[in-house]
């Protein structure tokens, strides 16, 4: 279920000032037998302000950057690692993930690498597999990152099954040219460029450990 807006009411505020402002005015207008000059000067300059109070609350309908709509994400928590990894490798993958889902906006983590799912931590949905798809590959290929601000608007999106299927947004990073750190969010447009930063920073210190961990023949 999506949250509502937090600033509605604050953006909605010179709206119904203004109307109601312009509409007491008129009805003390209409109510009063006989209009003085002052009273006429003084309704001139309330209709004023109620109209500069409208079209200030108009504008902050358009200037006011509203708070992406956040989801609650299907699945289960899950912290998994694949079989037979070390415990110092466990140890890096864990500290990366935390430092990721309680950093950025993430809510679910699957990283990939090598034909394998070295780890999935987050919300996710019992499918453990992931097959490279278009997207994935060629992330891996060009060793760019790929960031579907808002993923259901994407036909592509099908090919993360893996995720769950209500993921907003999603950010696949490479690790190299072997695997990918694939973050899921749970609102749209709702990674910032210093979320892609730090992502970008953790990626790259994980490919050096991973390259190490699993060398290429």
């Amino acid at each position: 279920m999506a949250k509502s807006d937090p600033n509605r009411v604050l953006r909605a505020l010179p709206l119904v000032a203004g109307a109601l402002g312009g509409l007491t005015l008129l009805i003390n207008r209409g109510l009063t037998p006989v209009i003085s000059t002052p009273q006429s000067r003084s309704d001139a300059l309330g209709i004023l302000l109620s109209a500069v109070l409208i079209l200030v609350g108009l504008l902050w309908q358009q200037v006011q950057p509203r708070s992406p709509e956040a989801v609650e994400l299907d699945g289960d928590e899950v912290f998994e690692f694949a079989s037979d990894l070390p415990d110092t490798l466990q140890t890096e993958l864990a500290w990366a993930s935390h430092q990721l889902l309680t950093n950025t906006v993430t809510r679910s983590l699957v990283i990939y690498y090598q034909d394998q799912v070295l780890l999935r931590r987050g919300i996710l949905p019992p499918k453990p597999d992931v097959t490279p798809k278009a997207i994935l590959k060629r992330v891996m290929e060009q060793e760019k990152p790929i960031y579907l601000v808002a993923l259901k608007l994407y036909p592509g999106r099908i090919e993360f099954d893996y995720l769950p299927a209500n993921t907003q947004g999603l950010i696949c990073q490479p690790l190299g040219s072997q695997g990918a750190l694939i973050l899921g969010a749970n609102a749209p447009r709702s990674y910032t460029q210093q979320d892609e930063r730090w992502i970008a920073g953790i990626a790259d210190k994980l490919a050096h450990t991973l390259a190490i961990a699993f060398p290429t023949p």
